[in-house]
């Protein structure tokens, strides 16, 4: 699996949401100091949620920049054999069945399919990150799935 080429899937996936979130955010703010939706009476709080509205989606799309600019500047590199798991590592974990994830550095729960296969994209600071890195290939570890202790070995760290 070319991992550059994942990256600028993932970077695609995020530019995508960050164009959605900006113009939602746009959107709600025009609507928020329209003057229509100026309060008519104590009661009436159409502006004030659509300004709550508008700020929480420009924090939205803030994050979501800040996650397009990170997987930017992520240097993509192979993994030599033996060395730990850490930031842009592709990682193949066989546990009930195989799943592939990719360690980065935001956007974690993003779903990329790459030569029909599905990536799960996962953060250092993540349950299932955190008990990842650090460690190497072959290796066997008990991971947490579904609230329960399974046994998974760690087959690939590109």
């Amino acid at each position: 699996m070319n991992k550059h080429t994942l990256v600028a899937r993932i970077v695609a996936r995020l530019q995508t949401e960050l164009d959605l979130l900006t113009t939602a955010a746009l959107a709600t703010h025009a609507e928020a100091t329209d003057e229509e939706n100026k309060a008519e009476d104590k009661y009436d709080t159409r502006g004030l949620e659509a300004s709550y509205l508008a700020h929480g989606q420009s924090k939205a799309a803030e994050e979501a920049a800040q996650a397009v600019a990170q997987f930017s500047a992520l240097a993509v590199r192979d993994f030599a054999t033996g060395e730990p798991i850490s930031l842009g590592a592709l990682v193949v974990v066989e546990a009930r069945e195989r799943s592939t994830y990719f360690i980065g550095p935001r956007a974690g729960g993003t779903e990329i399919e790459i030569d029909d296969q599905a990536v799960l994209v996962i953060t250092p600071q993540s349950p299932l990150g955190r008990q990842l890195m650090g460690r190497k290939q072959d290796e066997t570890v008990q991971l947490d799935l579904g609230g329960r202790r399974s046994p998974a070995r760690i087959a690939l760290v590109a």
